[in-house]
This record gives C-alpha cells, structure tokens and sequence, in this order.
C-alpha cells in the first residue's frame, strides 16, 4: 500500500453521516427507555391508589 492510499482514507467523510445518525438513534432510545421508566413507575403508583380506594368503597 502507498502513501496515497492513507492520504485519502483520512479525508474521506463519506461515512461520517452514519455515524452521526447512531449516535441521534441511540440518544433517542435512551431517551424514550428512562421516559418509559418514569411513566411506568407513576402509572404503577397510581394503579395502587386507585385499587386502594376500589377495595375500601362499599358497594350499596
């Protein structure tokens, strides 16, 4: 392999977009898993408030 060979693979910037666009994807999944997290805890706590109160109420 020669000299110029290097020289080009260095400028080229022809793969730089993909790489761009796996680290917006991953941004984005780990975005949407810790709001998913959130949301599933508070769902979860109030799922519980609303089985607490389904229990205590007296039908009739």
């Amino acid at each position: 392999m020669n000299l110029c060979y290097f020289k080009n693979l260095c400028g080229d910037e022809s793969g730089a977009v993909t790489v761009d666009w796996v680290v917006l994807t991953a941004t984005l999944v780990v975005i949407a898993g810790a709001t998913a997290l959130a949301v599933n805890e508070q769902t979860q706590g109030l799922a519980g408030e609303i089985e607490t109160y389904l229990t205590d109420t007296e039908l009739g």
